[in-house]
């Protein structure tokens, strides 16, 4: 299997008040083999929906989806192959362990349904249970481990059929952030080791960020951005895709003869080089937490008051107030300014974006609770 393809992937369906919402709206993706491709993006984005008719879950409202050179679902043709021919491993969420089975039955589970011989079967479970550091636990059940113990059966079960494609439903998000980051690793290591494609689906950035080879931000059933993580971080399409991708504060500025002053400030401008064709007016001035200077000497930056300070693990975050607006500013443990103390700001990296229309807004907000 070279690749997965979607053409025109188009899914829409009818809310029980008779509202249609396109989840997902002309989808067209190429994955490579053997990369780690992530889906991230907001709840009711269409990453789950996409992920589910890539897995024959869902079927399509209109285009075509082929795994290799095969098609699995095409809607011109009706043509549709059922999730279980598909070839594909898939984790869920939930990890979907059976309580009532131990661990070498969960596991077994999918080879007993294909009939594979005893031997054979035994021979692929305990070699499964082994990657997933499960040995010794094939008696266990699901109830006497923990969730990371848990989720590793769904990681096993899903490897024991040797498929080429690995679809992961946001399968950290119900663990400890600590168990989290090391079930990261453990992914990684396991897709080294079996060389199949992982198709990754999450909200949350830092797992996109660490887990990616490549990665696409969706929005309102769209395809917004797709590249690395580093193109991404470092080159965002979008106002939408900056915000997402990593902590980040959005001032509200007003433009007047070619200078950028706070929205509600108009005594000194903050110095910015504005993009070409950017005319008088409301615009946003995009920052990252950690790519602005804090200091008290005076004229080294743009007045403001220190609002609150909190120790993080690894920073100090300041919120400082900007003529009537918070931004969040990191510095390192070292740079201790006391609270309601004036300073001023540096921006050293900003970015200029057009403010966003409030439908848009409302739209999100609606598909996370459709």
């Amino acid at each position: 299997m070279s690749r997965i393809t979607l053409k025109n992937v188009t899914k829409e369906f009818v809310t029980r008040g008779g509202h249609r919402v396109t989840a997902v709206d002309n989808f067209n993706l190429e994955i490579q083999e053997g990369e780690c491709f992530s889906f991230l993006g907001p709840s009711g984005c269409g990453k789950t929906t996409t992920l589910r008719m890539i897995a024959g879950f869902e079927d399509l409202t209109e285009g075509e989806i082929w795994l290799g050179d095969k098609p699995v679902s095409v809607k011109s043709k009706n043509l549709y192959v059922p999730p279980e021919e598909r070839g594909l491993g898939m984790v869920f969420q939930a990890f979907a362990v059976w309580p009532h089975l131990n661990v070498f039955e969960n596991v077994a589970f999918p080879l007993r349904v294909k009939k594979t011989p005893r031997d054979e079967l035994r021979e692929r479970v305990m070699t499964a249970l082994g990657h997933t550091d499960l040995q010794g636990a094939e008696k266990a059940y699901p109830s006497d481990l923990s969730g990371g113990q848990q989720q590793r059966i769904a990681l096993a079960r899903a490897i024991v059929t040797n498929p080429r494609v690995m679809l992961l439903d946001e399968p950290l998000s119900n663990l400890d952030p600590k168990l989290r980051e090391s079930m990261r690793f453990e992914i990684k290591a396991l897709q080294k080791k079996f060389n199949f494609t992982i198709i990754f689906v999450t909200h949350d950035q830092s797992e996109a960020m660490a887990l990616s080879d490549r990665m696409l931000v969706m929005d309102l059933g769209k395809i917004i951005q797709t590249g690395t993580p580093r193109e991404m971080y470092q080159d965002p399409a979008n106002k939408f895709v900056y915000g997402f991708l990593g902590l980040s504060n959005f001032l509200r500025v007003r433009v007047r003869d070619g200078r950028v002053f706070p929205a509600e400030g108009t005594i000194q401008p903050i110095p910015f080089e504005l993009p070409q064709g950017v005319s008088d007016g409301e615009g946003l001035l995009a920052s990252r937490p950690n790519e602005i200077g804090l200091s008290r000497t005076e004229g080294t930056g743009y007045p403001g008051r220190i609002e609150k300070r909190l120790y993080m693990t690894f920073c100090i975050e300041y919120h400082v107030n900007i003529a009537g607006q918070v931004i969040r500013v990191h510095t390192p443990h070292g740079n201790v300014l006391p609270e309601g103390c004036g300073c001023f700001v540096q921006f050293r990296n900003p970015r200029w974006y057009a403010g966003e229309s409030e439908q848009v807004e409302l739209e999100r907000i609606e598909r996370q609770v459709i």
